[in-house]
């Protein structure tokens, strides 16, 4: 795990409960448990501050470090992203983003498939997303700031159920998701169980817990939260994401206390 991705995840996942902001020495400790030197510490910080991730304060000799407005956004996304997963009945609708942006918007086209790829669409052809979720007026907010791109927003149905699945296969990689799914599920599966894991000293705990997010959080980005109609039988997704979260709920109780623990000690 890198230094910068431990940070937003411990932000994410406890210091957001406690305000959005720590002293520089209490964050110091708490990247400790990751085996990340003060040195280091401070260059990351830092380095995130001028990026405009945090906004800084000085108390008395100390400074404080608190979130910004713009990490509040990311990390609200990231969170629903990672825990809200889809599971509703599909209306057997396709949602279909067709765009054209000139070869010189190069940056422009770029940044829409990222966003499209955030929200679930997958490309069916070149300039041809396609998702099974009503997002479109996502997709019409993300290119408002983008006039040079041009998109085309239809709503349609395929041929029949096999045309969905081929559809599906050809616009993601569900057998490589499918596989790695399947060897975090087998990784869940070797952990203790959660009444054990809501036993474990609070530096172990919150180790383990970030481990799991950063592990975790991956997915979300490749996966567009098919409908069942649409994945392959026996699917590993939802087990891995059921699994995930009763170890990542058994953990909360001593790596918060840890964290807590940590912070009331280095305020004066």
């Amino acid at each position: 795990m890198k230094p910068r991705a431990i940070v937003f995840d411990l932000f994410g996942d406890h210091l957001r409960y406690h305000g959005g902001e720590a002293r520089l020495q209490a964050l110091g400790e708490l990247l400790e448990v990751f085996g990340i030197g003060e040195s280091t510490t401070r260059v990351v910080l830092a380095r995130m501050r001028r990026e405009g991730w945090f906004e800084t304060r000085r108390e008395g000799r100390e400074t404080v470090y608190a979130l910004t407005d713009r990490s509040w956004q990311l990390l609200d996304e990231g969170r629903t992203r990672i825990f809200d997963r889809q599971h509703e009945p599909w209306d057997g609708q396709w949602r279909m983003v067709i765009y054209g942006a000139a070869e010189r918007d190069r940056a422009d086209r770029d940044r829409l498939r990222r966003t499209l790829a955030w929200l679930g669409f997958g490309p069916l052809a070149p300039a041809t997303w396609v998702s099974p979720h009503p997002r479109l007026d996502e997709v019409t907010r993300a290119v408002a700031s983008s006039p040079a791109t041009k998109v085309d927003l239809l709503t349609c149905r395929s041929a029949g159920r096999t045309a969905d699945r081929e559809m599906a296969a050809r616009c993601w990689d569900l057998a490589g998701l499918g596989a790695d799914y399947a060897a975090f599920v087998d990784r869940l599966a070797a952990l203790p169980s959660p009444g054990e894991l809501a036993e474990l000293p609070g530096a172990r705990a919150l180790r383990l817990r970030i481990e799991l997010v950063s592990a975790y959080r991956t997915f979300p980005f490749r996966d567009p939260d098919l409908p069942g109609e649409l994945l392959p039988e026996g699917w590993p997704g939802r087990r891995a994401h059921e699994l995930f979260v009763a170890a990542h709920d058994a953990l909360s109780g001593p790596a918060d206390r840890y964290v807590t623990e940590v912070l009331t000690r280095q305020t004066p």
